[in-house]
């Protein structure tokens, strides 16, 4: 069971956290955060992040990062070593779900769920109403029904 870590540019981390925390509320244990402020230097990013790395409690852990190339991501590499502690960049919410569904898994399981779940997450989304279905003003007692507009 990896530990998780993210790892980005101030508020995201910590966003992402709650958003986790939101659909996985028992997430805490095995989830910290890192919010990079715009100040900060490399050598305190680094030490905050080995900090949490410590707290996940566990000798496995994946990274997650916003960008790969940015202070977040560098300083995530630095912590990296391919085989207990490994990093993906460009975090988002289907990532982070999916990993923490499969979180009882190995390192590597949850890496490649990570990435699959990022990956399928991303989709062009249709620009008609649901189902297809055109509002019509009037048509429905929107006091007795509940329906998406």
């Amino acid at each position: 069971m990896p530990g998780l870590l993210i790892i980005a540019h101030a508020p995201l981390a910590s966003s992402l956290k709650a958003v986790a925390q939101h659909t996985f509320p028992d997430c805490g244990r095995r989830l910290e955060a890192l919010d990079v402020l715009p100040d900060a230097s490399i050598e305190e990013i680094e030490i905050a992040a080995r900090a949490l790395l410590a707290k996940v409690g566990t000798p496995d852990a994946l990274i997650f990062t916003d960008v790969f190339g940015a202070t977040p991501c560098n300083v995530a590499q630095r912590l990296a070593d391919g085989v207990h502690v490994k990093v993906i960049a460009g975090v988002n919410v289907p990532m982070l779900w999916r990993s923490l569904c499969y979180a009882d898994e190995s390192l590597d399981a949850v890496v490649a769920r990570a990435v699959a779940g990022a990956t399928q997450g991303v989709m062009q989304v249709a620009t008609s109403r649901p189902q297809n279905q055109a509002f019509k003003p009037g048509a429905n007692d929107q006091s007795k029904h509940q329906h998406q507009q």
